[in-house]
């Protein structure tokens, strides 16, 4: 009998622990905060609000309600970056490619925000977009217009960037879809152009 009590004691210790995990980890489709937002924002897309205002490479100022009607394909950088962003910038130029044909008929807007806006003046936007084979049509990189666009940004995108005392900035890294509607409905990795490619060819009309 104590070893039956025992057994059946660890039994549901064991049930609870497994429960627990569950309810914590969103029936166990979320074993970290980034996998949780991802899968919050496909449940529950989020709107973009339309004023959050941006000074692009070429000096011209532009906000989201104008890109709205099209599919948006976000990243989030600063130019001295020599990790995620050299990745990213790449993939972009990838994008700009393999989604030719949609960015020609404006059904597709590919977007690059920095999150240094003190630093990543449009010149220095502009040079980011060369190094990286920019092909001259359907590539935003833009800065935000001030810095309370540039946290409604982060808070609305669930981007986290903190100076790392060295110049740089520690951050996340992700593409971020836009519906035309002006909601952000998924999350994609940093470094698979072609799953972005892919996701978009999906919801474009055929």
């Amino acid at each position: 009998m104590p070893v039956a009590r025992t057994l059946l004691a660890s039994l549901a210790i064991v049930a609870a622990g497994a429960a627990a995990i569950a309810f914590a980890t969103d029936g166990l489709r979320a074993f970290t905060s980034e996998t949780a937002r991802r899968i919050d924002i496909r449940e529950h897309p989020r709107p973009v609000p339309a004023t959050l205002a941006l000074e692009t490479a070429t000096g011209s100022h532009i906000d989201f309600g104008d890109l709205r009607g099209r599919w948006l394909l976000v990243d989030f950088i600063y130019t001295r970056c020599l990790t995620y962003c050299t990745v990213q910038g790449g993939e972009f130029a990838q994008l700009q490619r393999k989604l030719a044909e949609p960015l020609r008929r404006d059904q597709l807007q590919l977007l690059s925000i920095s999150f240094d806006p003190a630093h990543d003046t449009p010149a220095r936007l502009a040079d980011y977009q060369r190094r990286f084979g920019d092909a001259g049509a359907g590539w935003i990189a833009a800065r935000p217009s001030d810095p309370e666009t540039r946290d409604s940004l982060l808070r609305v995108f669930g981007v986290t960037a903190v100076a790392d005392g060295l110049g740089g900035f520690v951050h996340n890294a992700a593409i971020e879809v836009v519906d035309p509607q002006g909601r952000l409905v998924t999350v994609l990795d940093y470094d698979d152009a072609q799953a972005a490619a892919d996701y978009v060819r999906g919801k474009l009309p055929r």
